[in-house]
């Protein structure tokens, strides 16, 4: 595999309305980013990946986007962008803007336009269609819930297709002078000086044009619209899009870019990220995606610690070969994975977050942080639905009283899956506000700020921070890149219920992740001899030039091994 700049970086996402407040608003902003560079760059961060800052009514939090070359002034100017930009690469940092263009806002100009002249150019940008018997043209639910049409204003029987939000009207990919629109914006942001893109829900741009209804799978009697993407022609239409746009934009650019890509067939993963794949890399989601199904929160399980390891391995062994995954815990979509992924009481275990966190990052592919991850923040706590501000967490309770939940049973499931889980405000210090602002914050800050925050672990050697600073040195350190960067993953004591070990091999150097995810001790007989140990969360374990060693709860350690 050839070599690329980015194989070997790490990334952070930020959520710039949650992640620092420069001005005592209460957002979060372009100069509060600007302001922690050197606190990102002290954690090890080598690629932000920046969350929407363009101009949006924030229907579903700068993922509608009215400007796409515009900054939403609640975020800041583009002088503050191109500030960031200056600072950011002064410090070897590069900046990885979000790219959406599935839909865009119904304030956009385009649609603006669309509505007034149905029949004229831009009514060619979007889904319009005729209703079908005095109903919606088909019976698709949207990722938010609800029809995925809505009646076009002014019309009576005129629909345009939006799958996630009212607000969000799907663009039509099928218009050839819509994507020109789109490459002409992504090559702007390039010669701007962004290194890349990450793209956003990118597998849904190409349609199944006939519009056709499904059996209902709830008692909404509608169908969830991504059984679309499994209809006849959809991929092969969705890679001939992706191909020219990897042509026309990224290609001669030599963008980075990462795409948000669910439920890939594993035989057409080279298509997405091998050599000549159209991306540079998509993330891993097989962990996220566990004990969710088609009824979706309502009976949605939290997974174990063995399911979360067997999920990464296989991803592991479907990507080796053909091409780097981007690995992540968590980001501004899920809930917060200390939460999640470890037991209930375990959350605020710092030895068990940083088992949690070696797991994840020493494995093959760049590991993407998402803000608060370094710091183990956690899921908040909502008293109410009126607590949540995110729009799928409203939808999602609705459909769990249609299916039957309780009020208290419907909160329950939408309070450990809440997107607004992983949105509150970064916990800086224990001061008022968690230091995020001097305002008054836009969502309430997780009560735990006294207790979680980066000011009192960057005086902790052992604090979850400080434990994360140490990984990703590891994995950039000259002696031991070729192993935890270029070398195989492979899994090794798959027998052990709770427990993650993988070798780690390349450069004539062998190492080997052992992760013990359970609240058990074992006693592990290793498959080699121990030459050192390069990292270990806990006090004793395991010595040099044995073959076993007896595993605390939560323990993790990164061992050199014999040749």
């Amino acid at each position: 595999m050839e070599r690329q700049w980015w194989h070997n970086k790490a990334a952070y996402q930020i959520w710039p309305k949650s992640f620092y407040d420069s001005n005592g608003d209460g957002v979060g902003d372009l100069p509060g980013i600007t302001a922690k560079l050197d606190y990102l760059k002290e954690l090890g961060v080598d690629i932000i990946w920046l969350s929407p800052v363009y101009q949006s009514p924030l229907a579903d939090q700068g993922y509608d986007i009215s400007d796409y070359q515009a900054i939403d002034p609640r975020f800041g100017t583009m002088e503050d962008m191109d500030h960031l930009l200056e600072e950011a690469k002064k410090r070897d940092i590069r900046l990885v803007m979000d790219l959406v263009v599935n839909h865009c806002s119904d304030e956009h100009i385009w649609f603006r336009k669309a509505v007034a002249d149905p029949e004229g150019p831009y009514g060619q940008y979007f889904y319009f269609r005729k209703g079908k018997n005095g109903k919606p043209p088909c019976n698709w639910r949207g990722y938010f819930g609800g029809s995925v049409w809505s009646l076009v204003p002014g019309q009576t029987d005129l629909y345009y297709l939006h799958l996630f939000h009212k607000k969000q009207p799907d663009l039509n990919w099928e218009n050839p002078a819509l994507r020109r629109e789109i490459y002409s914006m992504i090559n702007w942001w390039l010669d701007k000086g962004v290194a890349g893109f990450r793209i956003d829900a990118i597998v849904n741009i190409k349609k199944d044009l006939a519009f056709r209804d499904y059996p209902a799978d709830r008692p909404d009697g509608l169908s969830d619209c991504r059984r679309m993407l499994t209809e006849p022609g959809v991929a092969e239409g969705l890679g001939a899009f992706l191909e020219e746009m990897k042509r026309e934009t990224f290609a001669p650019h030599k963008a980075f870019t990462v795409g948000e890509v669910f439920d890939t067939d594993p035989a057409r993963l080279a298509e997405f990220i091998g050599p000549e794949g159209h991306f540079s890399t998509m993330f891993d989601f097989a962990p996220t995606c566990l004990g969710k199904d088609a009824q979706g929160w309502a009976r949605a399980k939290q997974p174990t610690t063995t399911q979360y390891r067997d999920a990464c391995f296989a991803s592991q062994r479907q990507a080796a070969g053909v091409g780097f995954l981007a690995n992540i815990i968590e980001n501004h979509d899920e809930p917060r994975g200390v939460s999640h992924y470890l037991p209930q009481g375990e959350e605020e275990n710092e030895q068990a977050k940083t088992c949690l966190a070696t797991a994840s990052v020493l494995l093959r592919g760049i590991p993407f942080l998402y803000q608060g991850q370094e710091l183990g923040m956690t899921n908040t706590r909502f008293e109410s639905i009126g607590d949540m501000d995110d729009v799928s967490s409203h939808g999602e309770y609705a459909a769990c009283l249609d299916l039957g939940l309780s009020e208290a049973e419907a909160l329950a499931a939408c309070a450990h899956y809440s997107r607004d889980n992983a949105r509150t405000p970064v916990q800086w210090t224990g001061g008022p506000n968690a230091g995020f602002t001097i305002g008054t914050p836009w969502i309430r800050v997780n009560p735990n700020y006294t207790r979680i925050n980066a000011e009192k672990q960057q005086a902790r050697p052992d604090s979850v921070l400080n434990w994360y600073k140490k990984l990703l040195a590891l994995r950039k350190d000259p002696q031991w890149e070729e192993a935890l960067v270029w070398g195989d993953c492979e899994p090794v004591l798959e027998e052990e219920e709770g427990l993650m070990a993988y070798r780690r091999t390349g450069g004539g150097k062998t190492l080997l992740v052992v992760c013990n995810l359970s609240e058990l001790p074992r006693s592990l007989a290793l498959p080699g001899i121990i030459r050192q140990v390069l990292l270990n969360n806990q006090e004793g374990g395991p010595q040099p030039g044995f073959d076993r060693f007896a595993a605390q709860p939560w323990q993790a350690v990164v061992l050199e091994m014999e040749p």
